[in-house]
């Protein structure tokens, strides 16, 4: 069953369960979803989002309210910051299992070997090739450094 198929079972679950808290996290999803749709559609692609970047959309809806949620907590505003942190929870139930720090340590010495990368300008090949392989099991924003060290 395709990631969008998933979320749409899931949207009307939810709806006949009368879950409001999770009906509204699964319709952000798809709205987010719909959005990507039109802009492809803008530029000539009317095949729609692929699964891969579902996975980048609820990754990057993962992010957004992390700091969200980490803002709301330092400005003492708690029953927000726990909302955004139950939003996390739904989303995290699309994505794929996150990869632990040695997992991600063996798939960017897998990916710098692939590369035959030697140099910090090989980063680009090392990312895109993690990119492709692991979109959504990693957080890219902590992984690049991890491999501008390595390649450094």
């Amino acid at each position: 069953m395709s990631l969008r198929a998933r979320i749409t079972t899931a949207l009307k679950a939810a709806m006949k369960a009368q879950e409001a808290a999770r009906l509204s996290t699964l319709r952000l999803i798809n709205a987010a979803i719909k959005d990507r749709d039109i802009a492809l559609r803008g530029e000539g692609n009317d095949a729609g989002v692929t699964d891969a970047e579902i996975l980048g959309i609820l990754g990057r809806m993962v992010r957004q309210r992390q700091d969200s949620a980490r803002a709301y907590e330092e400005g003492g505003r708690l029953e927000l910051a726990e909302r955004e942190l139950a939003e996390i929870t739904v989303i995290e139930e699309f994505l794929p299992r996150q990869l632990s720090d040695a997992e991600t340590e063996a798939a960017i010495d897998r990916a710098v070997e692939e590369v035959g990368a030697t140099s910090i300008r090989d980063m680009g090949r090392v990312m895109a090739v993690l990119k492709g392989a692991y979109t959504g099991q990693m957080d890219f924003g902590s992984v690049g450094p991890r491999v501008k060290a390595r390649l450094g």
